[in-house]
C-alpha cells in the first residue's frame, strides 16, 4: 500500500552505523529526516551527506535528527565516511541504516514490495528509486516525501525551509506563501475568523477575503 503525507511512518528495526534502532522510539519527541541512498560510493551522494553533515546542528536547533540509509552493508558505510569527509570536509556524525535486504526501501515504497534479493549484485541504477526524503513529526506522521532522479543534488537547504515552515504553521494558525522564508510575512489560514484574527494577529492585511496576510508569529 502506497504511503500518504499524514499516513504513519512505517515502524522498523535496523542496523545502523551506530548499533541497532527500533525507527519509532529513535525518533523520541523530535522531528526526523530520513534521506536514501541507492547505493554507497556514488558522487551525487556523496556530496549530499557531506553537506548534511555539515548543517546538521541547524535540525538538532529544530529538535530534528537526521538519519541516512543505504542498501549497502553498515560495515561498507564506515569506508564510504572515510571517504565523505576526505573529500567533502564534513564528519558524518548521524547514523547511516544499512538495509541490505532491502526492506526498509520496500515498506517506504521505494522498491516494489516483490522485489527479489537483497542487496548483493544491485547497483545504483537497478536501486534509482531509492533517493527519497522524508520528514517525519514526534507523531510519527508523515509530514513530506520527495523522491529525486539520481543526477540531481538534492536541495537540502529546501528541506530545512520546509521544516521550519511546519514546525510554525503547527504551532500557529498559519500557512506559508511561495518562497516564504523564516521571518518572512505569512498567511492566516480560513479557520481564523476576521474576529479571531484582530486578536491574534492584530494590524493583519486583507488582500482578499481568502488571503489574509500578517507578520511571522513569534
Amino acid at each position: 500500500m502506497s504511503l500518504r503525507i499524514n499516513d504513519t511512518a512505517p515502524n522498523f528495526t535496523a542496523k545502523t552505523t551506530q548499533g541497532a534502532i527500533n525507527f519509532h522510539d529513535w525518533i523520541g519527541d523530535s522531528w526526523a529526516v530520513l534521506f536514501s541512498h541507492p547505493k554507497d560510493f556514488t558522487p551525487v551522494c556523496t556530496t549530499e551527506l557531506g553537506y548534511m553533515a555539515k548543517i546538521e546542528p541547524e535540525f538538532t536547533k529544530r529538535n530534528t535528527k537526521i538519519i541516512g540509509l543505504s542498501v549497502d552493508p553498515v560495515e561498507s558505510h564506515a569506508g564510504w565516511v572515510s571517504d565523505i569527509e576526505e573529500t567533502q570536509g564534513a564528519k558524518v556524525t548521524y547514523p547511516m541504516i544499512g538495509d541490505t535486504d532491502l526492506a526498509v526501501a520496500k515498506l517506504y515504497n521505494m522498491l516494489p514490495a516483490d522485489e527479489a534479493g537483497g542487496s548483493d549484485g544491485r547497483t545504483a541504477a537497478t536501486n534509482a528509486t531509492v533517493r527519497s526524503v522524508f520528514i517525519i513529526g514526534p507523531d510519527k506522521k508523515i509530514k513530506l516525501m520527495l523522491t529525486y532522479p539520481m543526477t540531481t543534488g538534492r536541495n537540502f537547504d529546501e528541506i530545512l525551509r520546509v521544516l521550519e515552515s511546519m514546525q510554525l504553521t503547527a504551532r500557529h494558525k498559519v500557512a506559508t506563501p511561495v518562497n516564504w522564508k523564516n521571518g518572512d510575512d505569512v498567511i492566516i489560514t480560513g479557520a481564523v475568523s476576521n474576529e479571531e484574527a484582530e486578536v491574534k494577529f492584530p494590524g493583519y492585511k486583507t488582500i482578499k477575503p481568502y488571503l489574509r496576510t500578517t507578520r511571522q508569529p513569534s
